[in-house]
């Protein structure tokens, strides 16, 4: 009998292998062309003679608050010449990032057959860092100075919880958490519940749209703190539960457990030092993927469903 389970485990998992194999050659062959057209390497570069023709071909990266002579300084300045050096540096090789980000756009136009595959354009803006990737219907902005590694002398002074995303390897993670919350719904009730399955969404999005990832890169964790979430699962959720948590909506419980953070607020001292930040987000992630097991849905059904539609349907038990 013990072997029989056994051998019905295995194949399980090989079907389901398998069928993940078939999907992925599937979307393979979409092949979107994904073509990374570097503007900051021109910007760095621009004179007055050539900033007109560089303003007609990037017309949205100027201000016209303006005159062309802001331009022409901010391009000539002493300490944008070293960040645009480190760029260069870093980013003198950007095809991996560009395979990657073609391998999102296949992913996206697999599930959203509407999806249209934007310019995708680099620059510069002075490591702001919390606005590292912008996204529209027609045009995806990297700053590329956000990701020069999270050692990187220019990110001293960012607390260290922040600075750990600020890497190469993930920039196509940050594109695909703009597009998933594009294309999440955002429900109006603001309980503690419904915004950890509204993270939820946009990670499992995410497991979807870019699996050459690992479940650690996707949610920002490293290996050791996504071994502790999980390791923590039950008692996580025990603590939401027995302290009436779920219904809440008591706006400190996002800072507690959703924003990034260094780590969660349990208030428990021992806990709170080993924990991790946006223990919520994982929660809500676990739920959410609980949902899909249990239930026939699309992805986009998914998206647009209701917090209380998914979690009544996910039969949500925690790993013990």
């Amino acid at each position: 009998m013990k072997y029989r389970l056994i051998f019905l485990i295995i194949a399980v998992v090989m079907v389901s292998c398998k069928k993940e194999s078939n999907l992925e050659t599937e979307i393979s062959k979409i092949n979107l062309d994904a073509h990374v057209e570097r503007f900051d390497l021109l910007f760095a570069k621009v004179t007055a003679q050539s900033l007109p023709n560089l303003k007609q071909a990037y017309p949205f990266m100027f201000s016209e608050k303006y005159l062309d002579s802001f331009w022409i300084e901010k391009a000539s300045d002493s300490l944008q010449k070293v960040l645009y050096k480190e760029v260069e540096n870093t980013f003198s090789d950007i095809e991996t990032t560009e395979l990657e980000i073609e391998s999102l756009f296949n992913h996206l136009k697999y599930y959203f057959p509407e999806f249209h595959t934007p310019r995708i354009i680099t620059t510069t803006n002075d490591v702001d860092y919390r606005n590292r990737v912008i996204v529209t219907d027609t045009i995806v902005v990297v700053a590329l100075d956000s990701y020069l590694g999270s050692n990187h002398e220019f990110y001293q002074n960012i607390p260290k919880y922040l600075r750990e995303d600020l890497k190469k390897e993930q920039i196509v993670v940050d594109l695909a958490g703009e597009y998933a919350k594009k294309y999440s719904f955002q429900p109006s009730n603001k309980t503690f519940l419904d915004q950890m399955i509204y993270f939820g969404k946009q990670l499992y999005f995410k497991d979807v749209v870019i699996p050459f990832k690992t479940e650690a890169e996707r949610i920002g964790y490293t290996k050791e703190q996504l071994d502790w979430a999980i390791a923590n699962e039950s008692y996580i959720w025990r603590y939401f539960v027995e302290r009436e948590l779920l219904f809440s909506t008591d706006a400190k419980l996002a800072g507690r457990f959703l924003t990034p953070a260094p780590f969660s607020k349990f208030y428990l001292e021992d806990i709170d030092a080993e924990s991790p930040g946006r223990l919520g987000q994982y929660i809500g992630w676990q739920i959410v993927k609980a949902y899909m097991q249990q239930n026939d849905v699309t992805l986009k059904e998914m998206l647009i469903a209701s917090s209380e539609e998914i979690f009544n349907n996910s039969k949500f038990k925690p790993r013990k």
